[in-house]
Order: C-alpha cells, then structure tokens, then sequence
C-alpha cells in the first residue's frame, strides 16, 4: 500500500477536538506501519483546497462530535467524490441523533430505556420545575441526562434524588439546547465494534466496562486507570450473543458503514438495553475500539487497511 495516500481528519471546532486528535495520531501511526502514505488533516478553513490540490486516495474520517459525525464533512467529501472511511452523511445524520436512532432500534423490535427529549425552551415557557415534576413522574428514578446529540459523555449526568435534577440539567445544557432524559439501568457496560467485511458487517468481542467511579463519563473514559475494561466482557454466551446482534442490527438498521461501535446495558435479567451508537468511535489508548480489534487477533493497522481498500473500491 505504499503507493496510497491517505489523509486522517482530525481535530474539528467542537468539544471533543482533542480527543480526535489523540484518536488520530493513534491512526496514523497505525497507517504508517502498513506501509501508507499517511496525512494527518484538521477541518479548517484549508480543507477544501487541499483535498482539490493534494487530493488523496482516501479519506478516513476520525473526528469526533459536531461536523464530524452529524453529516457535514461527509457531505463534502460526497460533494467532492473523494472516497473515504465511515459512514455516509445519510446515516451519520440518523445515529447522531440519541433519540432517532432510540427510536429507530425500538421500532425494529430491541428494548432501549423508557425516555422523553426536552429542549430548554420548554423550561422557559412552561416553568422549569413543572417540567421536572412531569418528568420524573413519568421516568421515575434514577435517572441519566444527556445532551441529545454529541459523543464522549460530554455533559451526561445521573441524577438519584429529584433535587439534584435542577443542576443536572444546567449542566447537560451547557452541550446543547436539548436534553434526553432516559431511565437509568444497572446493569453491565458494554461496547461493541462491528467491522465491516467480505461476508458483511461483524462485532467484534464486546468490552466490558468498570468505571471506578460508577458512571462512565468523560474523565473515566480518557484518564488511564479510572476505568477497568474486561475484553471479551464476562457475559454469558446467551448475552454476548445478544450484544452482538444488536450491535449489527444498529449498523444495519441506520445504514452505517464500514466501522461502528454499539453501547448497551445488560440488566440483571438479562434484558440487553440499547443506550447510542457511535460512527467514529474514539482510537486512543483508553478507547474500547482497539481493545475489540486487538481481542479478535487484528491489529488496528490492519483493520483499517481493509477499510480504506473497500473504500477505494467503492
């Protein structure tokens, strides 16, 4: 592959800018190693010349959050016909969105925990702690707050006690004008990547995950050693199998391509609850990607050397 160029997008405006670009220096590197032509690109305002100028064989799209994964840089790309790694802007469009892809997964007959979506106009106008009330009273408690779109657990909150639900959601508005308020359910953590291959998309082995403090936020997932992480997860072989298949059917069912990861709750029962899926999910060093590539025999390089020759075929 040392005559293919192919240029990482990293970086971007939104919050999580530093973390895509630890995902991908990681890539890049990996590339390297398989022998390829290796360009590591922000999403700036020099973008547009470059892929006219210095257009590469391909693209692999490692931002994370905003333009990155709601569609926009993939449009372009699209506009441009420059091939690239991950998702189309169609479906990157339907996963971005919480709510829309809750929807979507129980409409195809999965569980995902009870939830309604709010905007903060709806505090204004109808008086924030009416809207409280008639929250809980439908959602019970606990509870978990999350903006309705965006990655990383940015602005995510369990909320135990009904006083604590003023401050939480004040929080989880400083990441978006619209909250997803969902059940919150105990149960086991975990992430599952699907590959995308000659016999069509696979999961990988799911990672379980321990955070130390219980909640799986964004200092638990990007500080080493706050979150222990179990691969394959210790499920039994009825609920890896579960995990696994709705981890394919939410690549399938939102029309993802070529890479993404699946997260979930495994109740006490059993029960396997969808929670979001991600379209570029994070490759640094305490991300759950490469722990799955890494559990089933591959290595990162390789996977995406695959990922970027399908999409040259494409």
């Amino acid at each position: 592959m040392v005559d293919r160029t192919v240029a990482v997008l990293a970086g971007g405006l939104s919050h999580e800018r530093d973390i895509s670009l630890r995902s991908g220096r990681r890539l890049s590197a990996a590339l390297k190693s398989e022998g390829f032509d290796t360009h590591e690109w922000d999403t700036d305002a020099s973008l547009l010349e470059r892929l006219r100028t210095q257009r590469p064989d391909a693209v692999v799209v490692a931002l994370h959050g905003g333009e990155g994964e709601n569609g926009s840089v993939q449009t372009v790309l699209e506009t441009l016909g420059v091939p690239f790694v991950g998702t189309g802007s169609q479906g990157c469009r339907r996963a971005w969105d919480k709510p829309t892809a809750k929807a979507l997964l129980e409409n195809a007959g999965f569980v995902t925990p009870g939830w309604v979506v709010l905007p903060h106009s709806m505090f204004r106008e109808l008086g924030a702690q009416a809207v409280l009330d008639a929250m809980v009273e439908r959602l019970g408690l606990p509870l978990i707050l999350k903006p309705d779109q965006g990655g990383s657990a940015l602005g995510t909150q369990v909320v135990r006690e009904a006083a604590e639900l003023p401050a939480a959601m004040v929080g989880c508005f400083a990441y978006g004008d619209t909250v997803l308020a969902e059940r919150y359910v105990e149960g086991v953590e975990v992430a599952v990547t699907v590959v995308e291959g000659e016999d069509g998309p696979q999961a990988l082995p799911a990672v379980e995950i321990v955070p130390e403090s219980g909640v799986y936020d964004f200092t638990a997932r990007y500080t080493a050693g706050l979150t222990d992480f179990f691969t394959p997860a210790r499920l039994d072989d009825t609920a890896a199998k579960a995990v696994a298949e709705l981890a394919v059917a939410a690549h399938r069912v939102m029309g993802l391509r070529d890479i993404s990861r699946t997260d979930a709750i495994v109740a006490a029962d059993g029960t396997v609850n969808f929670l979001a899926v991600n379209l570029s999910p994070g490759l640094t060093e305490t991300s759950t990607v490469p722990m799955s590539i890494e559990a089933a025999g591959k290595s990162l390089g390789g996977v995406f050397s695959e990922l970027i020759s399908r999409a040259i075929a494409r």
